[in-house]
């Protein structure tokens, strides 16, 4: 029995997965094993020790399930079957044993707000208006302009540009989807779909395992299903924004306690981390969270990946320049509201959904990669909540380059605004919304973090010995997991060493309250952490300039457990530096 097995034993009453740092594995840009291009579990499977020295205690596993791939297996056609690409329901067992060996942990992606066109139950609920599975869906019929032209039933703008709504020619009326055409929404109203969600989706994985779930867009279950017009925001459009009308919803509460009360509840302790889009208020968010709600063990609060985002989102990749009292203001929000609860938060700054964060909140430049990195590393792991690393953010992963064309990006909704964008272009709309979208792409797209996973600097970065399915990085020849591991300095060295770091200091930097220190400051970010009696600071540059450490009094009795330069200075912080200093006897 390794180690790791028994550092996420918690400590007093805390459940296991509070200490756990869980690592997502994006699968199709992770490791392929037979040559075809396309990450796969086997590939995964091989990479299980891997992930396991880099001191991880969860793999998070996004969707692997049968799908036609219109957004990368968020479209599910069966629940109950792997993508042949990807692997067997065999291969998914050998993972979990793989993991389990190891003292490891695996969850799944459970995406149930929606299935694909394909799923039997859709391709049974649009087969005529009296089937029994009609009501699974959301069927609506149309209605008419004042020129008997036919309209959707709502005006509601999708998340991946156009209408919410699809016309369906054989019974003449539209179903909804928020998301693709090809992803209809589920009907959770009805109690027969509930049951077979619970069924196909849940227990058929839990049987074979596995250990807890990511649960995408947890909050969209409960619609308003009188589905009236969202308000006019954009007078030159039929479709709106129409969040309001479907997250949080009358009845989601009432869902997800019978989903954990009937599904989750008999396998044990069983980890759900929502992902909870569109709520701002913390104390809604703890009725998610609440140990004794009893319907999620903690949510992914999306608010640091919206940075730089547009306002709306119709504008979402329309590059917005945020200034760093955002982020303290994100950050502090998020890690003080658990305090004197019985609710836990969750500690991450990058996933499948968001540009590389080096990109982003640090700088890519060649002389501070590393740097930025390490520095948001080191905020990372001493935040408080169960941590979340993205493959690939271990080794300082950043964006594709700028001048990679469009051509290159494959994600569906990035590439629908670039489509939008295009058609309002050409009907002389908006001339510049094109290029503004493009620049907001090589920023903020998705796309960013789905680039093959780079292992080593031989063809195709050790990724797969045929074609990839997305292009390589052209840095992976010098970011790469290889060079790093023989590397005392790397940026993967350093990820080894603050996780061992997070565990020992535990109390503080998982369990620890939060407080922020000179907010107003928009060029350096430091926070203290503290439990009974002991103290962490931790400070941070977040610019490529020597800033003064303002906070250089308050460690006079405090050691410097941790920073990312060798050579730190007492009175400055240097560009992108990150230190943590800690109390050595109670205070």
């Amino acid at each position: 029995m390794s180690p790791h097995a028994v550092q996420i034993v918690p400590t007093g009453t805390n459940n296991w997965w509070k200490e756990a740092t869980i690592y997502q594995v994006y699968p199709a840009s992770f490791k392929d094993s037979n040559g075809d291009g396309w990450g796969d579990i086997p590939g995964l499977i091989s990479k299980i020790p891997y992930l396991h020295s880099l001191g991880v205690d969860v793999v998070w596993l996004s969707p692997m399930y049968d799908s036609p791939m219109h957004d990368m297996g968020y479209d599910v056609s069966d629940y109950e079957k792997v993508l042949p690409a990807y692997g067997t329901v065999e291969d998914v067992e050998k993972l979990v044993h793989a993991c389990h060996e190891r003292g490891m942990k695996l969850i799944l992606d459970l995406v149930i707000n929606h299935t694909s066109d394909q799923h039997k139950w859709f391709q049974e609920s649009r087969s005529s208006k009296d089937n029994d599975k009609r009501d699974w869906y959301f069927w609506r019929p149309p209605r008419y302009d004042a020129y008997g032209n036919r309209l959707p039933p709502t005006n509601y703008r999708g998340y991946f540009a156009g209408s919410t709504w699809t016309w369906d020619e054989h019974t003449q009326e539209y179903y909804l989807h928020l998301y693709a055409k090809e992803q209809p929404d589920l009907n959770w109203d009805n109690p027969a779909a509930r049951k077979a969600i619970y069924d196909s989706a849940v227990r058929f994985w839990l049987d074979k395992g596995v250990d807890g779930f990511r649960v995408d867009t947890v909050n969209k279950y409960s619609k308003h299903t009188s589905f009236p017009d969202a308000p006019i925001t954009d007078p030159k459009s039929y479709i709106q924004p129409a969040i309001q009308m479907w997250c949080n919803g009358p009845r989601i509460h009432e869902f997800l306690r019978e989903m954990y009360d009937e599904t989750l509840q008999p396998y044990g302790d069983v980890v759900t981390i929502g992902e909870l889009a569109n709520t701002p208020d913390p104390q809604h968010v703890l009725k998610y969270v609440s140990a004794s709600a009893k319907q999620l063990s903690m949510v992914f609060h999306l608010d640091i990946g919206h940075i730089g985002m547009g306002d709306s989102l119709e504008d979402k990749y329309i590059f917005r320049p945020w200034k760093l009292t955002e982020m303290k203001s994100i950050v502090t929000k998020w890690q003080s509201f658990i305090e004197g609860t019985d609710g836990w938060t969750t500690a991450f700054c990058e996933n499948h959904d968001n540009g590389r964060s080096v990109s982003r909140f640090g700088s890519d430049a060649p002389e501070y990669r590393e740097r930025s990195a390490k520095m948001l590393a080191l905020m990372m792991v001493a935040m408080t909540g169960t941590l979340f690393l993205y493959q690939g953010q271990e080794i300082g992963m950043i964006n594709a380059p700028r001048d990679w064309p469009v051509d290159e990006y494959k994600d569906i909704e990035g590439r629908g605004y670039y489509e939008e964008a295009q058609r309002q272009v050409d009907a002389g709309i908006d001339p510049t919304r094109k290029d503004r979208i493009m620049n907001g792409l090589g920023i903020l797209a998705r796309d960013h973090a789905r680039l093959p996973m780079q292992w080593d600097d031989t063809p195709h970065a050790g990724f797969t010995t045929g074609t990839p399915w997305m292009r390589l990085h052209d840095l992976y020849k010098e970011i790469n997991v290889q060079q790093q591991e023989s590397d005392a300095d790397s940026v993967l060295t350093f990820w080894k060493t603050v996780l061992r770091l997070r565990k020992e200091y535990r109390e503080l930097f998982i369990h620890g309250a939060f407080e922020i220190l000179d907010f107003d400051n928009q060029n350096t970010f430091c926070f203290i952490k503290s439990r009974e009696g002991r103290m962490a600071l931790v400070a941070l540059n977040f610019t490529s300039e020597e800033q003064p450490f303002t906070q250089v009094a308050m460690t006079g009795k405090m050691k410097l457990l941790v920073s990312n330069y060798t050579d730190t200075l007492s009175e400055e912080l240097q560009p992108f530096e990150g230190r943590i200093y800690i109390s050595e006897e109670q205070i």
